[in-house]
């Protein structure tokens, strides 16, 4: 087992990369007690079975570069596979601002190819490589040095299983003609905005069935001072306050340390003159919010009036294409686009991009009575009146 953990083999190594149709790509990271993801472990391997595979190691190199490694992202001969890639993607994003291209997710084509949602690396080395994983590493500290052999050959299995994997569902993609599905989910991963989350939009991710407009507007404050708080000093959102303990001050509105120090949910981290300052400040500044300025959160499924017999004809006509294509129904179509279709709506995802070619062409002409649903046996039918 080969690991790296200089610049130049690094760059060597990735040089070679660039002669190859691919690479697989994995890595191993800790986020428990940071903001952002801290990268502990890069896994490469090169194709074949006994192509070269080498762990890039940035904790033992820590004067070590990874700019080679951002040029291979680059080059857009080599195809770069990953599983899952979203965490991966961001901390190269965060740390290169770099994503690489072009890019293969093998759980998005999974799941196009019908292995079902988010299905897992464990799943599909079982029933694509036929191999087993050694499962007696998956809880390792990868920030710990030095690393034992069983660590690093679970680290590597990572990247060593995707060749199989991907050469795969590349072929299957090649023959069910879905490959610009895949490409269309790939296109959120690589947008910027799926990254970043700016402090002002941070009340929107905290849930809640209050709709007072001055509760969510201390809400909103809340979670500002929150998220800039954590981004600033590297922490987790929770080490600031959870959102249990956030929508409660929220409620109970302190304006004084006193009051704050009554709160039962804000933790002792939460309690720091620091932290402290900063919600008693953002309290007051959400009631001081001017009433047209407050947040309001649209039940967007209270304002639509659906019409319940046409959203169970689009359950069933979602079950017979997914059945027949194949493809999770949740993947092709929410419950709420169903409702929202249902309603009228039609800026709808399931309405656009390989989604309309799938199941949305279909759904418009069910709801314009151009095509009638049939059953035989277990088998839902399409016929065109």
């Amino acid at each position: 087992m080969r690991t790296i953990t200089t610049t130049t083999d690094l760059a060597a190594f990735c040089e070679a990369a660039k002669a190859q149709p691919y690479v697989t790509i994995d890595t191993e990271f800790l986020r428990e007690r940071t903001y952002w993801s801290k990268l502990c472990l890069i896994q490469m391997a090169l194709p074949g079975k006994s192509g070269d595979a080498v762990l890039v190691d940035p904790i033992e190199g820590e004067d070590m570069s990874l700019e080679p490694l951002y040029d291979l992202f680059r080059h857009d001969k080599t195809v770069k596979v990953f599983h899952a890639a979203r965490q991966d993607l961001e901390i190269f994003f965060v740390e290169g601002n770099v994503f690489p291209q072009p890019l293969f997710d093998t759980q998005i084509a999974a799941m196009v190819c019908g292995f079902g949602e988010q299905v897992g690396y464990e799943t599909l080395v079982r029933k694509i490589a036929k191999e087993n994983l050694d499962k007696t590493s998956r809880f390792t500290d990868w920030s710990r040095r030095p690393l034992t052999d069983a660590q690093k050959e679970y680290a590597l299995a990572d990247v060593t299983h995707l060749r199989v994997i991907y050469e795969w569902l590349a072929a299957q993609l090649a023959k069910n003609g879905r490959a610009h599905w895949v490409a269309e989910e790939l296109s959120v991963l690589t947008d910027p905005a799926t990254y970043t989350t700016t402090p002002e939009e941070a009340w929107l991710r905290i849930k809640t069935r209050t709709t007072s407009g001055r509760f969510l507007a201390v809400v909103k404050e809340l979670a500002r001072f929150r998220e800039d708080y954590a981004q600033k000093h590297n922490v987790p959102r929770s080490r600031v306050m959870k959102d249990d303990a956030l929508l409660e001050l929220a409620s109970t509105r302190p304006t004084s340390a006193e009051e704050l120090g009554r709160s039962r949910l804000l933790m002792r981290e939460g309690r720091k003159p620091e932290i402290a300052d900063g919600i008693l400040a953002a309290v007051k500044a959400g009631l001081a919010t001017r009433p047209e300025d407050m947040p309001k959160v649209a039940d967007e499924r209270e304002q639509i009036q659906v019409n319940p017999a046409l959203a169970d004809l689009l359950r069933v006509l979602l079950k017979a294409k997914s059945e027949s294509l194949g493809v999770a129904p949740k993947l092709i179509a929410s419950a709420s686009d169903l409702d929202a279709i249902a309603a009228g709506g039609r800026d709808v995802e399931a309405l656009s991009g390989w989604r309309k070619e799938a199941f949305g062409d279909d759904a418009l002409r069910l709801c314009r009575g151009e095509i009638a649903l049939s059953a035989k046996g277990n088998e839902v039918r399409v016929i065109r009146l």
